[in-house]
């Protein structure tokens, strides 16, 4: 390193206890060959794997009075068979443990690297998210079978999620091969994913909860309309237990924490000459910054520009270097092909800070309040909640 600067955080923990052993480990559940059921999960004929996006483990700790159906299953857990922590992939963003979480696949293999990245064939940022780049095939960007294309043959599969995900490009880079059910409300959702779990002796259906990640965004997880999102969360979850048939394994997870940035210390780093000194490219999470050097950057040049954000913001956030970032595991095993991706050098946030770069980014970007990305506690480590089902028995009633 080029100066002291705090210890960085352990990586995550891929193949033991991260968000892309979740499917692996429910496939085995259901005893589908050829996958590993790391994380223990009970044997059960039908599972829901319930994804809440931006429910930190700390924030559902913190605001639990809000959650008393959830906060049941955590207190009467002393033997941890129902609550246990698992770890967002890295960066700790939606395309990047989402991705992980349906291929089962670490970020240095799948190559979903950030929010937005390098895409060096173009020699261009594109995003990752909800808008991609008409050049990028999610198909050939991301190029490993998913966990419901693996199990589909043989087990029905089902997604019920928000209607424009359907065919998505994100969709399609992480999520391919189910039975997507597009249903708006989060009541409708929770009575589709009951149902679809009660129409055969064998299921996997795959619910996704976008609203809490929505609202932590635009008024911050310390807000009436965050902790409005956790109450029909907890709400919806009760109902799911109370609707789902008896033999159903229900599982609660997420994909990455928060944290709320104060607008004070939302920084355009743009303004500062040596903090983007023979930088070609910018992109990542304002948590995550990657920094893609000019290709005759000498390693000089790059350890001057390490030094300026060290002297800058050393306190505040970790400043390493690709190969550092590998070294440590950050990525999990990382093909030469997604290499290029990652940033020469990564800017991870420490304390509730964000850097944006106002000459690539909207001025509205800096509105958003709760924000993640980096390898902090709050952003990386997530809950794995067993809920118990109450059904007293089987239920196939269909919705009319």
């Amino acid at each position: 390193m080029l100066t002291t600067q705090p210890q960085l955080p352990a990586a995550p923990g891929y193949g033991k206890s991260s968000i892309g052993d979740v499917l692996t480990s429910a496939a085995a559940a259901l005893g589908a060959p050829d996958f590993e059921n790391v994380l223990k999960l009970p044997a059960a004929p039908r599972i829901c794997v319930v994804l809440v996006d931006g429910l930190g483990k700390s924030l559902l700790k913190q605001r639990a009075s809000h959650a008393p159906f959830l906060r049941g299953v955590m207190a009467q857990d002393s033997a941890g068979e129902y609550t246990r922590t698992l770890q967002a992939a890295f960066p700790s963003t939606t395309a990047t443990s989402l991705t992980a979480l349906g291929t089962g696949v670490v970020p240095g293999l799948h190559g979903m690297v950030g929010y937005d990245v390098l895409d060096p064939r173009q020699d261009k940022v594109v995003n990752l998210l909800g808008n991609w780049d008409a050049g990028v095939d999610p198909l050939t960007w991301q190029p490993y079978p998913t966990i419901f294309e693996k199990l589909a043959p043989s087990v029905p599969v089902t997604t019920v999620s928000l209607p424009h995900f359907a065919n998505s490009p994100m969709t399609r880079a992480a999520l391919r091969g189910s039975d997507f059910r597009g249903v708006q409300s989060t009541t409708d959702r929770v009575e589709v994913a009951a149902e679809a779990l009660a129409a055969t002796p064998t299921s996997l259906v795959y619910l996704y909860w976008s609203e809490l990640d929505k609202a932590g965004h635009a008024h911050g997880s310390d807000s009436p309309e965050w902790e409005h999102k956790l109450e029909e969360l907890d709400a919806g979850m009760k109902r799911l237990a109370a609707a789902a048939p008896a033999d159903a394994l229900i599982l609660l997870t997420a994909d990455h924490g928060m944290v709320d940035v104060p607008r004070s210390a939302r920084i355009d780093y743009s303004l500062f000459p040596e903090l983007i000194d023979g930088v070609r490219h910018t992109a990542g999470e304002p948590r995550m910054v990657h920094l893609y050097l000019e290709a005759e950057c000498t390693e000089g040049h790059r350890q001057r520009l390490m030094a300026a954000w060290l002297e800058k913001f050393g306190k505040k956030a970790w400043v390493i270097t690709r190969d550092e970032a590998i070294e440590a595991g950050y990525f999990g095993e990382v093909h030469e092909n997604v290499r290029a991706r990652i940033g020469d050098v990564l800017i991870l946030a420490r304390e509730s800070i964000a850097f944006y770069d106002l000459r690539r980014v909207r001025l509205q970007a800096m509105d958003v309040v709760g924000q993640h990305g980096s390898i902090t506690k709050a952003e990386r480590e997530v809950p794995l909640l067993r809920i118990p089902v109450t059904a007293k028995q089987a239920k196939g009633k269909k919705r009319r």
